[in-house]
């Protein structure tokens, strides 16, 4: 069995305020992009009922902290019997650490291939359930549908916004941003204008009004993420912005555009 976790990106991202849990309270829109990594499920040869592996391709991941390993564990703790070992093979297109939920995505496709596979029946409110213990943005790929995200960022609402007639340029320099050090320079504030109403504004008025948080304080730690979003503007993008608390920026173009030219080698930058 075969699937393709695709990426998201955040459009507009609001910290709202801390709770007592030592989360933060989020309003953000989650809108599925087509960049994607393939992820294959097989029987597995090993003779333990508990054994799996995982074989990971690509980008670079940590195989000891993929979520594709948590969620089979997940559902094995709870359907042991149902549940048999398997070979997970992950190729890694979405760059990791990057705001764009790519590992969030995997983990959250392997629960619904499980589900599948062993015929587990599970209903999607209950697989949102065992996505959201993996990770606060694990529930939304469950869904994959463009939704208005509150809470951690795991309540959600469908929203109507459809991106599709725009070009999406998503540029990755690779620099490591923590959440840690994202949440760091953040003052949370609930913003007058929500992101359901500015949304549904022509996307002309977006670039004044919509905005990420994050950008504030990861932008005075690295500079060059800054740097990004001004090229990106400059070579006509109607509206761009960091994604997540991550270290991508993406640009909404009218048209296509080829813009690798204008970066480093070393960036990842993929048109959509």
């Amino acid at each position: 069995m075969v699937q393709f976790p695709n990426c998201k990106i955040n459009i507009g991202l609001n910290v709202i305020n801390k709770r007592t849990d030592g989360y933060h309270n989020l309003e953000t829109i989650f809108y599925p992009v087509g960049l994607s990594d393939a992820l294959e499920i097989i029987p597995s040869e090993k003779v333990s009922f508990r054994a799996t592996g995982i074989t990971i391709s690509g980008l670079s991941d940590n195989a000891d902290n993929n979520l594709c390993l948590k969620a089979y564990q997940l559902l094995k703790n709870d359907f042991p019997t149902q549940v048999l070992p398997v070979d997970i093979i992950l190729h890694k297109a979405i760059p990791i650490g990057a705001g764009l939920g790519g590992g969030s995505a995997d983990g959250a496709f392997m629960l619904q291939m499980m589900n599948e596979k062993f015929s587990l029946q599970i209903p999607v409110e209950r697989l949102q359930e065992y996505a959201l213990q993996l990770g606060s943005d694990c529930p939304f790929f469950i869904v994959n549908k463009p939704c208005f995200a509150e809470g951690r960022g795991e309540i959600f609402s469908p929203i109507l916004l459809d991106l599709s007639s725009y070009y999406i340029v998503l540029v990755n320099p690779g620099i490591h941003v923590s959440t840690k050090e994202a949440f760091a320079g953040i003052e949370p504030n609930k913003p007058k204008k929500s992101l359901r109403e500015i949304v549904v504004q022509p996307i002309s008025t977006w670039k004044e009004e919509l905005v990420n948080d994050f950008e504030k304080s990861v932008f005075s730690l690295y500079p060059a993420i800054e740097e990004i979003k001004k090229t990106v503007y400059n070579s006509g993008a109607v509206y761009a912005s960091m994604s997540g608390s991550g270290r991508t920026v993406y640009g909404l173009f009218e048209a296509k555009r080829e813009l690798n030219y204008l970066f480093p080698k070393e960036y990842i930058v993929i048109g959509l």
